[in-house]
Formats: structure tokens, sequence, C-alpha cells
């Protein structure tokens, strides 16, 4: 709703005598948008987004630059006085009446206060309407003059609404300290005045269902009367105002400015100094300069705090906003039952994502436009961006989306792919929910991830049969050829090759970059590991004991009666892809782990089982068919990269480095 219409729907609560003293928001609004067209100063905002402003008139009816500022500034010159001394005939009017209806209701007040007088219930309840009036007639007519500044700053491209709210900080109707003072007394009255009909009993109406500080007795309904929703009998003159009792007004407040915590700590002052309840903060920072927001609940009638709020600002050299929400809104929120926080995109029928954006070389500009534009194009919400490493250069952000229920992750996966391989970037979309930083377990493959060769390989290239083993591997990694076939035909090209030949083949592995550095950081955090590899068990062992890794499990190679040869076969269950995924969950029954807490990590066709079981699946430097069916794919040379994708910064990684 409109504030305007709102107004003029809470002006029927009130008198009829009131009437002609509350703000004209309506000739306001109406003199801005009929006198103002065409004068704003803001030249960027009040001309389309697509203009482009010419260095030379376009024709001769064009102005030039300096004549249309000139004709803007005058125009602007001649009608924000106007619209001042409009608005200051309001003020005045407004602060005329409150001054005449504050002195007559503080009369009342210290009558009904006063213990030598016979105070009844009716005489305390009509001071307390009077009050409880007076008010909310001050918290609508500032709302309504801080909603008319706002808009003639937009209009007319000054900002005038800061220091013009801080002089009215002089007015009596925003300094009304010494009425809100006798509110308390007024309603402890009332409660006694009203426990004294009925024992025992304190109305809720008066303290919000609490239980009283000065008496600790429980509110209940009094036994015999009707069970209202106060929990006691409030007569007709009060009921329609008891809403306006414990009304709070929802503001949002943003303080912009260079002095950090300073500027923190000014807002948090100005909420303890008039006793708001803060619903949600929000805080971004760009080095010095911090731009905190806070949701709260303000007490009718303390408008006094916009006041302080702008002598803060203007202490802290700051740019403050804040503006009384809508309706829906404050009803969510007092519900408890908001659709939003202060750092989520105020939008229904969301889902929450996190991308992880990843190039060593660097992230430049070109390819976070093209980034920008395609969530734009999908009417995704950019809610917070981390930059994740520490690098000279920018290297990963860590994006959190709000994306439309209506898209399908992997529809947008299959986009970021062609999208993000033309600029050799990785982009990984999670579900932003409770375990994407909870994994416990990750399971690696082993040759070509956690190490830089094909192990089968490397032992052919000892005994000389390396190009015959290379292609028959080629082909299985492609999925072009059935993995145990593969296997059969690779292992039976080995007979008769001396043991000693996986000996030497371990002095020769070359570990993948990172691999160390990840392994580390991950069991410092606690973390179980395993590989499980299409290779060989006694060299799946050695990488084990080498990364410190807790499982290793691999195809066994039969070895000849006298120990001295393979026979070219192999000896067991053969590890393929459908039994790395079984012993992906076998491990993580044996260490009651959720698969939801499961990191798989690989790069051949026969890994796409066990990253398909894994909540988050990772294709590290894989074959195409890999990394367009895995959820997230690493094209970098570093292993450490899936860290990021877990949600660690490169601090977080350093830091685990040095644990025990």
């Amino acid at each position: 709703m409109k504030y305007g219409n709102y107004l003029n729907q809470q002006k029927t609560a009130f008198p009829d005598e009131w009437q002609p003293h509350f703000i004209e928001y309506d000739a306001l609004k109406a003199f801005l948008k009929t006198r103002m067209v065409g004068c704003n100063v803001h030249l960027s905002s009040s001309f389309p987004r697509t203009h482009v402003f010419q260095w030379s008139p376009g024709s001769d009816s064009e102005p030039s630059f300096d004549a249309m500022l000139h004709q803007r500034l005058e125009k602007v010159t001649q009608l924000t006085p106007a619209f001042v001394k409009m608005l200051d005939a309001d003020i005045e009017r407004i602060n005329s009446f409150f001054v005449k209806i504050k002195d007559a209701t503080k009369e009342r007040i210290n009558r009904v206060l006063d213990p030598m007088q016979k105070t009844t219930i009716a005489e305390c309840e009509d001071a307390l309407k009077d009050l409880l009036l007076l008010e909310r007639f001050v918290f609508l007519n500032f709302t309504a003059i801080a909603k008319a500044l706002k808009k003639h700053d937009k209009w007319s491209g000054l900002q005038i609404r800061e220091p013009y709210l801080m002089r009215t900080s002089q007015l009596s109707f925003v300094v009304s300290t010494s009425l809100l003072r006798l509110k308390p007394e007024l309603m402890n009255q009332l409660a006694t005045l009203l426990s004294r009909t009925h024992p025992g009993t304190l109305p809720a109406v008066l303290n919000g269902g609490r239980t009283d500080s000065t008496t600790s007795t429980r509110v209940e309904t009094p036994s015999g009367l009707p069970n209202t929703s106060f929990g006691i009998n409030i007569s007709p003159k009060l009921s329609p105002l008891v809403d306006l009792l414990h009304e709070t007004q929802t503001v949002m407040i943003s303080l912009r400015g260079p002095h950090g915590t300073d500027i923190i700590g000014g807002v948090l002052g100005c909420l303890s100094k008039h006793n708001c309840q803060i619903i949600d903060f929000s805080l971004s920072r760009l080095h010095h300069d911090v731009t905190f927001g806070v949701l709260v609940h303000l007490h009718n009638g303390d408008v006094d705090l916009f006041s302080d709020l702008a002598e803060t600002a203007q202490k802290w050299d700051g740019t403050l906003t804040f503006d009384v929400q809508n309706a829906r809104l404050k009803a969510s929120v007092l519900s408890g039952q908001s659709e939003y926080k202060l750092d989520e995109a105020p939008y229904a029928q969301r889902v929450k994502y996190i991308a992880t954006v990843l190039n060593e070389r660097g992230l430049g500009p070109e390819f976070l436009s093209a980034w920008l534009k395609w969530l734009l194009k999908k009417k995704i919400s950019v809610e917070q961006m981390r930059r994740l490493d520490k690098h000279s250069e920018l290297m990963c952000v860590e994006f959190r989306l709000s994306v439309p229920d209506t898209l399908s992750l992997e529809e947008m996966k299959a986009e970021l792919f062609t999208l993000s391989t033309g600029f050799q970037t990785d982009v990984a979309l999670q579900p932003d929910n409770v375990f994407r930083r909870q994994k416990r377990l990750v399971v690696f493959d082993m040759d070509s991830t956690l190490i830089q060769q094909e192990v089968i390989d490397e032992i052919a290239r000892a005994t000389g049969i390396e190009e015959e083993v290379s292609a028959i591997t080629e082909s299985a990694m492609r999925g072009e050829i059935d993995f145990k076939e593969s296997l059969r035909r690779r292992v039976a090209l080995l007979k008769d090759t001396p043991i000693e030949a996986l000996e030497e083949v371990k002095r020769q592995l070359v570990f993948t970059e990172g691999a160390h550095y990840l392994c580390r950081a991950l069991k410092n955090a606690g973390f179980k590991l395993a590989v499980i590899s299409g290779g060989f068990i006694p060299l799946a062992k050695y990488v084990r004991n080498e990364l410190g890794l807790d499982y290793a499990f691999a195809n066994q190679l039969e070895v000849s009666t006298d120990g001295k040869r393979l026979t070219g076969r192999t000896v067991g269950p053969i590890v393929d892809a459908v039994r790395k995924s079984e012993l992906l969950e076998v491990i993580a029954q044996a260490e009651g782990i959720a698969i939801d807490q499961v990191v798989a990590v690989g790069d051949g066709a026969n890994d796409l089982l066990m990253l398909g079981k894994a909540s988050l699946g990772v294709a590290f430097n894989a074959k195409p068919k890999v990394q367009q069916e895995a959820r997230a794919r690493i094209n970098q040379k570093s292993l450490a990269n899936v860290l990021y994708l877990m949600g660690y910064s490169q601090s977080e990684a350093a830091e685990l480095q040095l644990v025990g």
C-alpha cells in the first residue's frame, strides 16, 4: 500500500478535530510530481540509462550541456525553497497542535497519577487513550515528513533530507521524552486499578503477556470472566486502541561511511538509547568504508531516534538512509515468518546456491562481466560475494545466489559449462545447505588425480610395452571400451614382468601439485580420506602412506608361485566404476558418515558413478565426457583448489597446515 493511502486510512481512527492538523502529504507529493519534472540536477539518474550525453548538441533545438544544467539548477533553485516552505508550514501546524494536546494530556495524566486524587479506571483509560493517540499522531506525521523529503531528493537530485530532519530535532513533537516517561507510570496505575477489581491478575494488554517485573504475578484469565485475547475485560473506550499500546514500526536503517567500527557503534548507540528491538542486520566493508544496515522495531512516538541518527551520521561523515517498511513485511517480521533477511534478495520462490568461480591465471573482468550477464538473463540475484584467495591477482570468488525455483540445476550446469570453458575458468554450482561445509569424508581416484601418472603405463614403460598399454588406457578413459575388459587386456600384457618393476615405479611416481597440501589440511580438519583406484594395491598403499590417508582400495595383481613375476592376471574383485561407487558407500557407512557429507575426486569415466554417489563430485582435469556429467570440475594445476569448492579460504587452508 502506498504511504499516502495508508496515512489516509490511519487518520480515520482519530477524532474529527485532529484531522486538519495532519501533514498535507498528498499536496506535497503532487507538488513534486507536477512542478519538479525535468529539473533533476542528478543527471545520471534523470535520463534513461541508454542516454548518451554528446559533446556538442545534435541539433539546433537541443540545448548545450551547460545550458541544460543552468536551466535545471535555476528551476530547482526556485522550487526547492517553495517545497521547503510548504513543508515548514505543515510542520509548524503539526507542532503547534502537538504542544496544545500534549499540555492537556500531560495535565490529565498527572491528575490520574496524583496519589491524593481518587482515580477511576475510566479516567485512567481516557488518559492512556489520549497518550496513545498522540504517539500515533507523531509517528504517522514524522514518517510522512521523511518520505516526502525522500521523494524531493529523488525528484530534485539534491540531498536535503538529513539536514532538514536535524532541524526538526529542536521541535516539541520530535523531542517528547517527558511524555514518554509518563507512559509506564500510567500503565502501572491502570494495572493496579484493574488488579484491585480482579485480584491476582494483571492484564496482558499492559505488559504484552509477560510477567510483571514488580509483582511477579502471572497473567491469567480471571475466573468467571469471558476469555478475551488479553486475559481481562477492557472497556469499549480502550479496546480500539489496545493494539497501539504495544505497536511498533518496522524500520530499515542504513549508515554508510569511512569510519568502520565507529559507524556500527554509532547506530547501535542510538538504538540502545531508544530501546529498539533489533530484528536483523547486515554489514559490508571496503577497507575503511562500511555500510551497516539494521532492521528494527521502533515504538510509537519515539521519533527522536531519527534525529539522533542524523547527528551520528554527521559526526562520522556518514550517509544515512532509513525507511518505514510496508505493512506486509512488518506483519511477516512480527510473526517471525519474515520471507527474507537483510543480506538476502527479497524475492519469493527462490532456492539458494553457492557458485565457486576459479581460475589460477586470474579472474579477469571479461569473464566476470559475461558471468554477471548470464546471472541477469536467468534473473538470478547475487546476495553475497566472498573472495577466497589471497593472491596479488583475483583468482577465486564465492557467490551466494538466490535462484528462481523454476530453473533446473542440470540446465544451469550445462550452460555454465559452455560459458566458462571459453574462458578457461571453472564454475562449481552447489546447493547452499547445512552439509556444504560439513563434509567429513573425501575419496580420491589415484591415477592422474593424486599422482600425475597412470601406474599401469609406468609399469609398461619399465618393461618396454608402453605404447600398447597406453592405447588401451586412453580408450578406457574415454569410455569407449568396458573398464574390466581394458584392465584384463592391459594386465595380460604385463605377464612375466619382474616384481621389482613395481618398486621402480614407486620411485618414479610424481604427486599432483597440491596433493600433500590438500590432504594435510583435510586430515587436520578431522576428515577421513581414502584412495579408491582402478590401479594396483601395492602402489595405492604407497600413496596412502605418503599422503596420510585412512583407506586404500585397488586391484590386486597375481604373482607367480615363486613371488618373482606377474602372471598377467588379477586376484579378487575388479575395482571398476561400480566397485568404486560401492566402496565409497562402504567407507561412509563404516565411519558413520552420511552421503551428504562425502566428496569424491576423479578424472576418468570409471569415476563417474563414484562422483555421482558423493554429494560433491569433482572432475579434476578430466576428460570432456566426465566434466560434462560431474557436479563440479576443476581444470587447474593444483589439487588444493578442491578446498575452495568445499568453502575454505586460502587463509583457512594455510591455518590448517599448522595444526598438530
